[in-house]
């Protein structure tokens, strides 16, 4: 293939925002020293993303996995750590190395409120007086 345009990949990708998204991040990629699976025929980096994309060389689903998780600012971990038993209590418990650990907190209840009262509530509200300040 001497060239690539959109038309070769949008079979692959269905999207073209999401075609661009996918061909950008794996540019980078490319950019950064990872191994590319065509020849690179002296194409730029992005015309070698397409070309990969459009050889089904990458999966696009893989490579959108791959593009949210580079994006991800925090990850959430699932799995608790291993801990002694004894530990993961004290840490729920509140106490430290030498401490006594603290007794559980009592049950905790909340007023409900019917949609009536909360209703009748807001309409008794007033509203603040205007000020120059704000």
């Amino acid at each position: 293939m001497a060239r690539v345009t959109v038309e070769d990949c949008i079979d692959k990708v269905s999207n073209r925002f999401e075609l661009v998204l996918l061909a950008s991040h794996r540019s980078r990629q490319i950019s950064s020293g990872s191994q590319i699976s065509v020849e690179r025929d002296n194409d730029k980096n992005p015309v070698v993303a397409l070309r990969e994309i459009a050889d089904e060389q990458l999966s696009p689903g893989d490579l959108k996995e791959d593009l949210i998780h580079s994006l991800q600012k925090h990850v959430e971990v699932d799995e608790p750590e291993d801990l002694p038993e004894e530990a993961a209590e004290d840490i729920v418990m509140g106490a430290e190395d030498g401490d006594v650990p603290m007794e559980a907190p009592a049950q905790i209840t909340f007023d409900t409120l019917s949609e009536d009262e909360l209703l009748s509530g807001i309409q008794n509200l007033v509203a603040p007086e205007k000020s120059d300040d704000y």
